[in-house]
């Protein structure tokens, strides 16, 4: 009785300690897992002017091209220039042979004084016929013909004296000169040359690049602006202010750097039927002799100023089945859904038209698991850049990014390296080249400078239309790895 007695007490213990284990492991009907908030990166809307862009292929004409050529045939007898000099109008270039030039102005100042004296002796005659015709001694035919030798004589003067002067402008094209002032070529003829005159290919080519000028084009669907441009130039001077044409700036082909700045100067008055451009010249006064006759440019006239427009990253933009769109952080962490229209993209920023206000919240990482009214965690803050007045190139509307250099060796990795910061967040770059962001997390074993994505590279959450910029890049809309500021 006592065996049975202990073994019911034993079981009734084990039963008692199963539905505590049971009560306290089995989930409570109607109540949820706490929701853990995803960590995202943000940066704030701001507020600025904004310089746009419109950008073509260029090319750089000079003020002044001329291949030098000889009036006359003859030996080369003497050259008065090195190649590359410069030179100023007027200047001595060089000296063909000049006595047979010489010998043909002695020639015909020779014939020019007999015909003279011939005319001067034919001319007493005619007046000493005019006095006796006047008293009947001599026949009136006999004075006409007289008077007819007379003129003949002062026609074959006349004709001596132009081949006196064609002696003379001769001997002086022996001797070649500069035509316009600029820098000088390569020499196509050496000392004892057979010259012949008017030989295309010359004797040097001159060359003016300051000022000089850059032929562009643009595509047809800018004209709009273009022509706003212009008339906002021509408002200036009815209004009796000095006009300023628009600006515009010449960058090397890779777009690394800017060569040189100059303004419009005209627009073509048609557009290109094969190509669907228009033409558009600036003058630039290149002092510093940078831009090259016939080089290629990147030439980007500044359009227009947009004043106190809203931007943002252009990684916080989405692409939806409605149109563009971004999640802004409301107050209480929650990541709220809304439709934008965006503007004009510098590789930088992004302008904002409408939906969204300076100063707000926008998720720019992080927002593949993200959907409207999500709890989000800040897990750092990017700062969105401010536009830099033409000290780095930027990608025009509908056009390519623009390229910066990548420093010698590459750019220093920050301080996120290929770990990740709070949440598992990646690290981001400033897009105007400034340090940047590279995440919080501490960096992997042995490799503290480790790099990350370059520019145009996909994440694999990244969306159909943002490539995620790269850490240690310096291309537009990258920039150079820096330190970012955690919440």
């Amino acid at each position: 009785m006592a065996k049975l007695f202990k073994s019911l007490v034993v079981l009734a213990m084990l039963g008692a300690a199963g539905y505590a284990a049971f009560s306290f492991l089995a989930p409570h009907k109607g109540r949820r897992p706490p929701e853990m908030a995803t960590p995202v990166r943000v940066a704030q809307a701001l507020a600025q002017h904004v310089p746009h862009y419109l950008q073509g292929l260029g090319t750089v004409q000079p003020h002044a091209d001329v291949v030098v050529t000889s009036r006359v045939s003859g030996h080369l007898m003497a050259l008065h220039f090195t190649e590359g000099q410069r030179v100023k109008q007027g200047q001595l270039l060089a000296e063909i042979d000049p006595r047979p030039f010489e010998a043909a102005l002695s020639k015909a100042k020779g014939q020019l004084a007999r015909d003279q004296a011939e005319l001067a002796n034919a001319r007493v005659d005619r007046n000493r016929y005019a006095k006796l015709v006047s008293k009947d001694f001599v026949a009136r035919q006999t004075f006409d013909q007289q008077d007819a030798k007379v003129r003949q004589l002062e026609g074959t003067v006349a004709s001596d004296k132009a081949a006196v002067e064609a002696a003379a402008l001769d001997l002086a094209y022996s001797r070649i000169t500069a035509p316009v002032a600029g820098r000088l070529g390569l020499r196509s003829y050496d000392i004892g040359t057979m010259v012949t005159a008017n030989d295309a290919g010359g004797l040097v080519r001159i060359t003016e690049v300051a000022p000089c000028y850059v032929v562009f084009t643009l595509p047809e669907s800018n004209i709009d602006l273009i022509t706003q441009a212009i008339r906002r130039v021509e408002g200036e001077v009815d209004s009796g202010k000095a006009p300023q044409m628009p600006l515009v700036e010449a960058w090397s082909r890779d777009q690394s750097k800017r060569i040189a700045l100059g303004r419009l100067l005209t627009v073509d008055n048609r557009i290109d039927q094969a190509t669907g451009t228009i033409k558009l010249k600036a003058v630039f006064p290149n002092e510093d002799e940078s831009l090259f006759p016939n080089e290629f440019v990147n030439a980007r006239i500044r359009i227009r100023t947009l004043d106190n427009a809203v931007t943002i990253p252009p990684s916080a933009i989405q692409l939806g089945t409605a149109g563009s769109f971004v999640f802004v952080v409301d107050a209480d962490n929650t990541a709220r859904k809304r439709e934008v229209k965006t503007g004009i993209s510098t590789g930088a920023i992004t302008v904002i038209e409408s939906g969204l206000k300076a100063g707000e919240t926008v998720v720019v990482d992080g927002v593949d698991r993200l959907r409207d009214g999500t709890k989000v965690r800040v897990a750092a803050v990017v700062e969105t850049v401010r536009m830099p007045d033409g000290t780095r190139p930027h990608a025009t509307e509908k056009g390519p990014e623009a390229i910066a250099p990548m420093p010698q060796g590459g750019a220093p990795a920050g301080p996120g390296g290929p770990g990740r910061g709070p949440g598992g967040m990646r690290g981001q770059g400033r897009p105007d080249g400034a340090p940047g962001t590279m995440g919080t997390g501490r960096p992997g074993p042995g490799n503290p400078q480790a790099q990350g994505r370059p520019e145009g590279s996909r994440g694999p959450r990244d969306s159909a239309s943002q490539s995620r910029p790269g850490g240690t890049g310096t291309p537009e809309g990258a920039g150079q790895p820096g330190n970012e500021r955690p919440r």
